[in-house]
């Protein structure tokens, strides 16, 4: 069995309790209202914003036996580069005020505690830990998005009656972006220090939890009025 695949046994708990969250499986059928998918958009802008700068903290913090790896984060950075300014412009074509998320002064604009923690956990991580755990960040998040993310923009555009390019993240980072998820595997299957892997599986773990929270979060505050 490769590691990758090892990674998505020992995980799997908590990427099925993660994928039967309301918000994702409402969402996923398109039966959220525009002001939960502002609110969904709002938080991916405060954690899409760090991704990059993450990738660049992750590949300075590499040890020289992983130069192969911190090649491969220079191939994801030119991937990622720019992608919150498409969440913003998906806020703007909903009618939101991309400007006011961008700045972030009032309650319903800036960074939620959920959000504040996953970022903060993820700086953690790279920074005092071990900068391999990162790659749990990107398991969590591709494969998330791999898995309803188009499925949930095409519902939702119909739904809400809003044009395509509403959802230029979400389609984006949907099936469509399935190249990540191979190009991930064949990285974490390079990875054969036990104790990197270890910490690898350790916080996906976390990050399937942190991420959850955040749609736990937008579910208490928006969800009941749609």
């Amino acid at each position: 069995m490769t590691f990758y695949q090892t990674l998505l046994n020992t995980t799997e708990a908590e990427r099925n309790e993660l994928m039967r969250l309301p918000l994702i499986t409402q969402g996923a059928a398109g039966s959220i209202s525009l002001e939960t998918y502002l609110a969904f958009l709002t938080q991916a802008y405060h954690h899409v914003k760090h991704t990059t700068p993450l990738l660049m903290s992750c590949g300075g913090r590499l040890p020289a036996h992983y130069e192969w790896l911190r090649t491969a984060i220079g191939e994801y950075i030119e991937e990622e580069m720019g992608h919150q300014e498409w969440v913003l412009n998906d806020i703007a074509e909903c009618g939101g005020d991309k400007e006011a998320v961008r700045a972030s002064k009032t309650a319903t604009t800036r960074a939620s505690i959920a959000t504040e923690v996953m970022v903060a956990y993820a700086y953690d991580m790279i920074q005092r830990v071990n900068p391999i755990g990162f790659f749990g960040m990107v398991l969590v998040l591709e494969g998330t998005s791999t898995a309803v993310a188009t499925q949930a923009g095409e519902k939702l555009m119909t739904r809400l009656n809003l044009p395509k390019k509403a959802f230029s993240y979400l389609l984006s980072h949907g099936s469509l972006d399935i190249s990540h998820v191979s190009f991930y595997e064949s990285l974490v299957n390079q990875i054969t220090d036990e104790n990197d892997q270890a910490m690898l599986i350790h916080s996906a773990k976390v990050f399937y939890q942190l991420y959850g929270n955040i749609f736990r979060t937008i579910a208490s505050e928006h969800m009941q009025n749609t």
